[in-house]
């Protein structure tokens, strides 16, 4: 792991997104909770947070960070094409210490967008994730960083 002793605790922020692309059908399915396995959306903001907190358990060398806030938001994109819809997950994820919450916003919207995928590949086999970017970060002597 990286010494961050002498760093300077700070307010810090990122935001990531990732996008996931269905047929429009599923899209339907999901709308009218038509999807075997539940609440799409409610579960996969659940599996986004759980997943953010569990960051250090997963990615090795990264701090264990105590997280004030991860926040998962979900918006439908103009579609690709006449037969697919997109939903762009959105994490934003906020803690007060000397390092950065950009991998905890990366793996919130990858372990959403798996989510979706997980509980729709029964009835939509070309389901896929894309687009899986850090959009934000500020905090601590970097400033902010817009990367979109």
């Amino acid at each position: 792991m990286v010494d961050i002793g002498a760093k300077t605790e700070t307010e810090r922020v990122a935001i990531a997104k990732a996008h996931v692309i269905l047929q429009n059908a599923t899209r339907a399915l999901i709308t009218q909770n038509g999807i075997a396995k539940g609440d799409v959306f409610a579960v996969a903001r659940v599996a986004g947070i759980m997943a953010a907190k569990r960051t250090p358990e997963l990615i090795p060398l990264c701090h264990p960070l105590l997280l004030t806030d991860v926040e998962i938001q979900f918006a439908d994109l103009p579609p690709s094409d006449a037969e697919h819809a997109r939903i762009e997950i959105t994490g934003i994820v906020k803690n007060v210490g000397k390092t950065g919450v950009e991998m905890e916003a990366l793996v919130a919207v990858t372990h959403a967008a798996l989510t979706i995928y997980d509980m729709v590949k029964a009835v939509d086999r070309r389901a896929r994730m894309d687009n899986i970017r850090l959009v934000y970060k500020a905090g601590g002597k970097s400033g902010e960083l817009y990367l979109e």
